[in-house]
């Protein structure tokens, strides 16, 4: 789950986590009202989307402009945020059709002496969190991760312990920070440390992390996921989502209990496990096809759930074919083969279906294919699945 900018910095906040005065709006009246209310020479105007790159993206409807503009009075603000509101920001990770700002914060300016990364992850293959810094601040970190490596400094930290204090100066001795930024960045970087914990977050980062001219560390921008499976522990966090940034198609199969993320191809999958899909959407990939989409019924699903997964599958203009790949196990074969009956009438597939079975109950399944008169096409193995689904694709309609 991800929130705004805006909402991570109110987070920050209450652990402590300097951050600059702010105001979130949604019309140009509020805009100029916030500048007002800062009471400072110079403000930024930040569109609040749920992608990176916002400084260097520019909208569809106003090419000139980008995602980050300063302002230095209260009509600028208001003509800035006008420029931004209700418009499409594209960046390197919206795609070509960008996404819709529906509101802007208006932060007040500050003395920038230096511009720092820090970022704090999940490194699995040590089961302990990572905290990530660079000096390459303000820049795309995933280029310097590719470029120079060497650049980043991680130190990994127990959950329950937290980091430690000469962890802290041995990655401030790494970035050049001396005096009494010292002192800050060691209350800085443990709260961070405990808020990634305490609220359950998969990634946070912080690009730039500043420092002041005075010395103090100030988070100048928040980017916060957090673990979707902890958030029966957090309602407030949960208030924070915001709908209108989410993909339609995932809302409404999270809703119905599904896994699902859409992909760019054009062959939907439907599989049973999130191992089972992987290796799906891989073997499509082998074969020369493109997956659509992630779809994991998981291995409890019934009938409806299954419907339903084939609605959404379905409802992407972009699917021209559907790969059903089930390993029964929990998950019942016959349960699945019914469900794509019930979708056949209830649906409806105008594309080729092509159906992998193989588990608990998989005769029975079978059998209620082939007394159906629903229109498909049958593999023995998923190698053969992919071969049928790609093929497909080179057939006339």
């Amino acid at each position: 789950m991800k929130i705004h900018e805006f909402q991570g910095k109110q987070l920050f906040a209450k652990f402590g986590v300097t951050v600059l005065d702010n105001q979130v709006v949604t019309n140009t009246n509020q805009a100029a009202e916030a500048f007002e209310q800062l009471g400072c020479p110079v403000a930024v105007v930040k569109a609040q989307i749920h992608a990176g790159g916002r400084g260097k993206g520019t909208f569809i409807e106003n090419p000139d402009q980008h995602g980050v503009q300063l302002v230095k009075s209260a009509k600028e603000a208001m003509e800035v945020a006008e420029q931004m509101l209700g418009n499409h920001l594209v960046t390197i990770q919206t795609g070509p059709e960008g996404k819709r700002v529906n509101q802007v914060l208006i932060e007040a300016g500050c003395d920038i002496a230096r511009e720092l990364y820090l970022g704090i992850v999940l490194d699995r293959a040590a089961a302990m969190p990572v905290l990530m810094c660079s000096q390459e601040g303000g820049v795309e970190i995933e280029k310097v991760a590719h470029e120079t490596p060497e650049k980043i400094f991680k130190e990994h930290f127990d959950p329950a312990q937290g980091i430690e204090s000469f962890q802290v100066r041995k990655l401030c001795k790494q970035l050049g920070i001396t005096g009494k930024s010292v002192r800050a960045a060691d209350k800085f970087m443990k709260a961070l440390c405990r808020m990634f914990v305490e609220l359950d977050c998969s990634l946070m980062e912080i690009n730039p992390l500043v420092v002041t001219n005075e010395g103090d560390l100030v988070a100048l921008d928040s980017k916060i996921n957090f673990d979707e499976n902890a958030m029966f522990r957090h309602s407030d966090i949960v208030g924070m989502r915001d709908l209108n940034e989410e993909e339609a198609s995932e809302v409404k199969a999270s809703d119905a209990g599904l896994s699902y993320v859409k992909l760019e191809g054009n062959i939907g999958c439907l599989v049973n496990g999130a191992g089972l899909a992987m290796s799906t959407m891989d073997i499509i990939k082998l074969h020369g096809g493109e997956p659509a989409n992630f779809l994991d019924v998981g291995g409890g699903a019934n009938e409806q759930q299954v419907t339903e997964a084939f609605r959404i599958i379905l409802s992407d203009k972009h699917v021209k074919a559907v790969l059903v790949n089930i390993f029964g196990g929990i998950m019942k074969c016959s349960t699945i083969a019914e469900a794509i009956v019930a979708a056949a009438k209830s649906v409806g597939f105008e594309v080729p279906l092509v159906v992998r079975l193989e588990g608990t109950e998989v005769e029975k399944g079978r059998k209620i294919l082939e007394d159906s008169d629903v229109q498909l096409i049958t593999a023995t193995d998923l190698s053969d699945a992919a071969k049928k689904v790609v093929a497909t694709l080179s057939q006339p309609a």
